[in-house]
């Protein structure tokens, strides 16, 4: 997978590739990355890139002519999804993440200020995300929790495949409890089932879990998943 952030501070893509996970993605080949720096197709000296916005109004917006000089620099662009992060988009959900992951590669535009001018969305965006009913200064950390979420659906990226199977959201239900050493913790004992060495008693109560933490926390997840039932 290759992906491709177009963004006005290189350091903090820079920054979350540099550890853990997606690292060792990146030194394994699993995952590829390239950073472009809007900046650098300002077409001017101060490496302007906003301005204000017609019709008045509070703050600046990001013009869309260094956008589109930098996207159109990425050789191939035409191939990818064009990825645009707002709080206008829909909502970026697991089964987002399984399908962009059969992508060659993907774009990701990472807007600041007020956002970007409409014509470059209409022009070159394929898709708007969101990760939330909320608003963050700038798309790196929504475009990163999207590339962390698709990375995890290639092949390679997971030491145990069925991690993934097993996580929330894949089964439509919320993860089931997890315990580890030690079995009494401040007088609380881990579940007997879990050190019964039963795998099916122990299938049974995560599935139950699951369904109980479902319906518990994210009502909404849990009437999706009964209807499908």
């Amino acid at each position: 997978m290759k992906y491709y952030f177009l963004t006005l501070f290189p350091g903090l893509i820079h920054q979350y590739f540099g550890d853990s996970m997606m690292k060792r993605a990146v030194d394994s080949g699993v995952v590829d990355y390239t950073v472009i720096d809007i900046r650098d197709y300002s077409g001017n000296k101060h490496k302007k890139v906003d301005d204000y916005p017609y019709g008045g109004g509070a703050g600046m917006v990001m013009a869309a002519p260094p956008i589109a000089a930098a996207l159109k620099s990425i050789e191939g662009w035409e191939r990818y999804p064009v990825i645009h992060l707002s709080p206008g988009g829909r909502t970026f959900v697991q089964q987002d993440g399984e399908a962009l992951s059969q992508a060659e590669g993907l774009i990701f535009i990472c807007g600041h200020y007020e956002g970007i001018d409409e014509r470059l969305i209409k022009a070159y965006v394929t898709d708007e995300y969101s990760i939330g009913d909320y608003v963050l200064t700038g798309g790196e950390l929504p475009a990163l929790t999207m590339a962390d979420c698709i990375a995890r659906h290639l092949p390679g990226f997971l030491g145990n495949n069925e991690s993934l199977s097993e996580e929330s959201f894949e089964n439509g239900l919320l993860e089931y409890p997890q315990y580890t050493r030690p079995p009494v913790f401040e007088g609380r004992e881990v579940p007997p089932v879990l050190l019964s060495g039963n795998h099916k008693a122990i299938a049974d109560w995560r599935h139950e879990q699951a369904v109980e933490k479902t319906k518990a926390r994210r009502p909404d997840l849990f009437e999706k998943w009964k209807r499908k039932q």
